[in-house]
């Protein structure tokens, strides 16, 4: 445990763990945890790790222990989501684990299509699938499609290759075996914004990935999201996103996806700095664009997703202001 206690509100042995980390969560929660009791598939189980909620978030936790199978850990603030994620991993005893942050959602059919992923091809070492972003009351911002097209197997190097460039996952998107994601070390606890891009480039580095080309889960877009309140320290926010890149691209690396994914990079921090009211160097980073060609363009605009990224959160900042 992490300072905390564990309790066991239901007991059934699941095929899928759901790691779900809270903390004063209450606003979304239950739209979360319905998301799941709307699957009807009570071979699952939902860990949830709350740190140290002071509002009734484990109330509602608790309103769900007839509804779904529920392992709940709850400890002090501790403040890092990802040791806490790392945790409930090691908890939990589904064969296949995902996550689901207290904020976002499934759709219909989502469990079934996971499912049917699995059976046709068991090795693949992610199972993932497209998603839309949400606002905060849950209405569509737009899709976040992955850069794959049609739907089946995608190979090893074309996984790696275009989630180098952007992150195109959505956290509640991938399913991956649990056992797997220990054994490779899970999420790096140092990494409080890009841990969960490092771990799925690492699950995606042990074999092919089964692409699904439906969007099965929302993502929130909201200003009280860890990924707006933690990227105010831009440095930080720039270190975090080149380690992830230099881990499996050299730094002077002179491949056509080592500069699209250190541009990217580099877009990335200057879209957070502009978010937190920073004046970037805006001509640098054009001069760097041009500097790619045509090649670098058209890579970055396919892997990036930029324009869905964008479009969503400018909807979601019209829609606060009417």
């Amino acid at each position: 445990m992490i300072n905390g206690k564990c309790q066991m509100l239901n007991k059934k042995q699941p095929w899928l763990s759901v790691i779900i980390p809270t903390y004063n969560g209450s606003k979304y929660l239950a739209s979360t945890l319905n998301s799941v009791v709307v699957q009807q598939d009570e071979q699952i189980e939902c860990v949830v790790i709350d740190d140290g909620s002071t509002d009734n978030t484990l109330k509602i936790v608790e309103t769900y222990q007839d509804k779904l199978n529920i392992i709940l850990i709850t400890q002090a603030r501790q403040g890092n989501w990802v040791a806490n994620t790392n945790h409930a991993l090691s908890v939990a005893k589904g064969k296949y684990a995902c996550f689901l942050h207290q904020d976002d959602m499934w759709l219909q059919g989502r469990l079934q299509s996971i499912k049917n992923a699995i059976a046709f091809y068991p090795q693949a070492s992610l199972y993932l699938h497209d998603a839309v972003f949400i606002d905060s009351h849950g209405k569509p911002l737009g899709l976040w499609q992955c850069p794959f097209g049609k739907e089946g197997l995608v190979p090893l190097k074309e996984v790696e290759e275009r989630l180098l460039v952007q992150n195109f996952i959505a956290i509640p998107s991938p399913v991956f075996n649990r056992q797997t994601a220990l054994k490779v070390g899970a999420l790096d606890r140092e990494l409080w914004y890009s841990a969960d891009w490092d771990f799925w480039l690492k699950l995606a580095s042990l074999g092919d990935t089964y692409y699904i080309s439906k969007s099965l889960a929302a993502f929130r877009v909201h200003g009280d999201s860890q990924t707006i309140r933690r990227s105010s320290s831009i440095a930080e926010f720039r270190q975090q996103m080149h380690s992830v890149v230099g881990r499996y691209l050299h730094p002077k690396s002179k491949s056509e996806v080592a500069k699209v994914a250190f541009f990217s990079a580099e877009v990335n921090t200057t879209l957070a700095a502009m978010v937190h009211g920073e004046s970037p160097n805006l001509i640098k980073l054009g001069l760097n664009f041009l500097a790619l060609g045509p090649m670098g363009w058209r890579r970055y605009w396919q892997d990036s997703r930029i324009q869905e990224r964008i479009s969503a959160r400018l909807k979601a900042k019209l829609q606060t202001q009417t």
